[in-house]
């Protein structure tokens, strides 16, 4: 009897060990030959195969479930991914200021200037704001003039511009409504930028028709020029080209609280170089002198919405250089481009920096802000001569290679000319 209860009960150790993992334990008796292998006999009955095939079943759509997860998993990683890696080609940019800019352009070509990105529509809503406010400025200062000259034309025609312009700003917070509600539609965004750019551009027109009559009442110099938004169509070309030069002076008024960085105040290209003389402040670096994209850095601190007069002097020999603000010499340096002279028949750009000839703006390294005086000597300026024209000095000389006149600048894009006050504030 106690041999045959032991057969009967091994067979139930079996079963049970086997079965631990399905949940609840079930007891079956089977009866095994005396010579066989015990554990190997024992087979579950028809509910425990249906109980496995259960488990099997809910296990393959875990996994299904599990790997589907995955997958979305797996897309998502991939997207912030992306925007880490656009994040850390940023970062990289801004933390190798002695790169080439010429090689910090080739490597990342949008979204340069840290700026946030935003939709087309809130940018176009964003530009179309600010140029607005531009003519606003505009039509306050052709206020201030039509009363010291009392023209019932003027004052006419300035209320007409005015309507205008608080239509537009109607129309553009319509717009902001429409975005903010979920109504933005891209066929008929097209339809209504188009439109407003087509009565901005012809208010600027008017508007400049109107700053014309002004010019005759100051000196062909006493004028700036404003660049009022990060584009890569507002600019002021020079009409006349540098010539072979193996020395210079730069000196010009600037006023900018741009950030970060202010841009291109001005980039002279020559066939086969673009960057020969560029003067850029890019992203998080400090102020930089090209020449022959060669780079020095400058110690200038200058975007504090506040005319600030800067100038740069250079000699081939042994690339010298001096750099002045508010006429005291902030800085100075060798080896920038020696024996290197400066190449004639090139393009002179003020606010735009040139990738090609004349061209191949990036309106990320675009100058914003405020810009006067800008004269180009063939020669080293002395300590002394600079102090005069950053004091405003009756005896300041003007450039003998370009010298600020109106006659010689040619604006486009919406850029503006306004009367300089810089000056007649310090006097």
């Amino acid at each position: 009897r106690l041999l045959l209860l032991s057969l009967l009960l091994l067979p139930l150790l079996c079963l049970r060990g086997r079965g631990q993992g399905f949940g609840q334990t079930r007891f079956i008796c089977t009866s095994v030959p005396l010579d066989g292998d015990m554990c190997a006999a024992t087979a579950p009955g028809a509910g425990s195969a249906e109980e496995l095939k259960s488990t099997v079943l809910q296990l393959r759509e875990t996994v299904l479930q599990q790997k589907e997860t995955i997958m979305n998993q797996k897309d998502t990683i991939r997207e912030l991914t992306a925007k880490l890696g656009r994040c850390e080609s940023q970062s990289v940019l801004e933390a190798l200021p002695g790169e080439p800019k010429g090689g910090r352009k080739g490597g990342f070509s949008k979204n340069t200037m840290g700026d946030l990105s935003r939709s087309p529509a809130a940018e176009t809503l964003s530009q179309l704001g600010q140029t607005l406010q531009s003519l606003k400025t505009r039509l306050e200062n052709l206020e201030q003039f039509s009363r010291m000259n009392s023209s019932s034309q003027t004052n006419n025609l300035k209320d007409i511009l005015q309507n205008k312009i608080d239509d537009l700003e109607r129309q553009v917070l319509s717009r902001v409504n429409s975005l903010e509600e979920g109504k933005y539609n891209p066929k008929n965004e097209s339809e209504e930028r188009g439109k407003i750019e087509s009565t901005l551009t012809s208010l600027h027109q008017r508007i400049s028709d109107l700053e014309k009559g002004q010019k005759d009442n100051r000196p062909p110099d006493r004028f700036q020029l404003t660049f009022p938004l990060r584009t890569n169509y507002m600019y002021a070309k020079v009409k006349k080209s540098l010539p072979e030069m193996y020395a210079f002076s730069v000196c010009m008024w600037m006023k900018s609280n741009a950030s970060p960085g202010m841009g291109t105040p001005f980039s002279y290209a020559v066939p086969g170089q673009a960057n020969e003389l560029v003067l850029i402040e890019w992203g998080n670096n400090p102020m930089e002198i090209l020449i022959n994209d060669k780079v020095a850095k400058l110690p200038f601190v200058i975007n504090d919405g506040k005319w600030h007069h800067i100038c740069v002097t250079w000699t081939t020999r042994d690339g010298v250089w001096e750099a002045y603000q508010d006429g005291t010499q902030t800085g100075n340096g060798e080896n920038l481009a020696p024996y290197h002279p400066i190449k004639p028949q090139g393009v002179l750009v003020l606010g735009q920096e040139q990738d090609t000839l004349g061209g191949g703006f990036d309106a990320t390294q675009a100058f914003v802000g405020e810009l006067a005086h800008f004269n180009v000597w063939d020669r080293k300026l002395s300590p002394g001569e600079v102090y005069s024209l950053a004091t405003c000095s009756s005896k300041a000389l003007s450039g003998n290679v370009i010298t600020w006149a109106e006659a010689n600048i040619d604006i486009y894009g919406g850029a503006t000319k306004w009367t300089f006050e810089a000056c007649r504030q310090l006097n």
